[in-house]
């Protein structure tokens, strides 16, 4: 039999006749890797997750027109939405406004994309349905109490086109939104129903975009918008976009907190196991030194029972992490995860350099016995 046969013999031997206690062990390790893994993943996946709750609370970034003009192109704007990551990008909801009037009293009606807008402002209450006519109109909630109309009435709105001349229509009112803020004074038609009243085409005041980025990288986007579009000035939504980051580095940081505090109970748990057995053991500890055994062995004895404890609690730790995390993620953000296939390795190395320094007082321990001191029964 070879010496490495001989090794593996002994640990298992040794594991095996103490199977409580190495259970206990295996648990501690198994479920301070299940913790780190499935943070570690909740972690690399917050950014994600929360970036498309965060999408709820509307558009964090606006296109306005550089300069001294008044009106965006809506070529310019389709040529900076695809200088955006298309993966990341939700919706582009361009706004037009026009000062209208119904039964002489004065109103601001928004043209847009009704599609885009249900992407750019999830929050919208619409009550009713969404425009889908050319002849259809949205209203906030403010005109809808006080002109007494609801949804299926008619609005007769008159205005002036691009000739200043007069353009009257009568609109079918498909529903009521409420938002709590200007959009409730609001009218709101088709953009291209707007372009064919007032006679112009092809441009927009402002543009709401939502994309999934942090600040950092909706920066670097709009820097890179501002470089090659010129006629279009991109700026960030600041409310909405700091108050991501602060809520995302807090969370992170609890998220790290609890990680840490999960290792160290995990290796006090470990090493108190250890020290029992080592503590046990005194007396074979003892014979083996007597015999000749020296103080390396013993250190490779230990240290080996660890690391089997370590990759076996590790790979544990892999499949219950990615449980723990797909749990989570699905009661709290109600989508599946993404599993990072680098973080396997990374829980497993863990686990192994937790349980080694749970081992080093043990061991220092173990090889501290004196076997004539041990052997007389002291």
């Amino acid at each position: 039999m070879t010496k490495r046969q001989m090794y593996m013999k002994m640990l298992l031997s040794s594991l095996l006749r103490r199977r409580s206690r190495m259970t206990v062990a295996l648990l501690a390790i198994a479920i301070g890797a299940t913790v780190l893994l499935g943070m570690m993943t909740i972690t690399y996946d917050i950014p994600r997750q929360m970036g498309r709750e965060f999408r709820s609370y509307g558009a964090n970034m606006v296109f306005v027109a550089s300069g001294k003009d008044a009106m965006l192109k809506l070529t310019d704007v389709e040529k900076a939405a695809a200088l955006l990551p298309q993966e990341s990008l939700l919706g582009v909801a361009p706004y037009r406004y026009e000062a209208v009037r119904s039964n002489m009293q004065p109103y601001t009606v928004a043209g847009t994309l009704f599609d885009q807008v249900k992407k750019t402002s999830p929050y919208w209450n619409v009550e009713g349905g969404w425009p889908s006519e050319e002849n259809e109109l949205l209203i906030g909630s403010d005109v809808a109490e006080f002109t007494r109309l609801a949804p299926g009435n008619t609005m007769t709105i008159t205005g002036r086109d691009a000739r200043q001349r007069r353009f009257n229509r009568e609109m079918t009112i498909s529903g009521v939104v409420r938002t709590g803020s200007v959009e409730d004074g609001f009218l709101f038609m088709r953009l291209d129903t707007m372009e064919r009243l007032t006679g112009r085409s092809g441009e927009a005041e402002v543009v709401e975009v939502s994309i999934a980025a942090n600040e950092a990288e909706l920066s670097a986007l709009a820097a890179r918008i501002r470089e090659r579009v010129p006629g279009i000035t991109p700026r960030l939504v600041k409310r909405v976009t700091q108050s991501e980051t602060s809520v995302l580095s807090k969370l992170q940081a609890l998220v790290t907190l609890v990680t840490l505090v999960v290792l160290v109970l995990t290796m006090i748990c470990v090493a108190t196991t250890m020290m029992t057995v080592v503590m046990e053991r005194r007396k074979e500890i003892g014979l083996k030194k007597a015999i000749g055994a020296e103080n390396r062995s013993i250190v490779a004895e230990f240290l080996g029972e660890g690391l089997c404890l370590a990759i076996l609690g590790g790979l544990l730790g892999v499949v219950f992490g990615w449980g723990f995390a797909q749990t989570i993620s699905m009661n709290v953000f109600g989508r599946s995860i993404t599993f990072n296939f680098a973080l396997v390795p990374v829980t497993i190395l863990t686990s192994v350099v937790v349980t080694a320094a749970a081992c080093l007082i043990p061991v220092r321990r173990a090889t501290d016995v004196e076997p004539a001191l041990v052997l007389r029964g002291e």
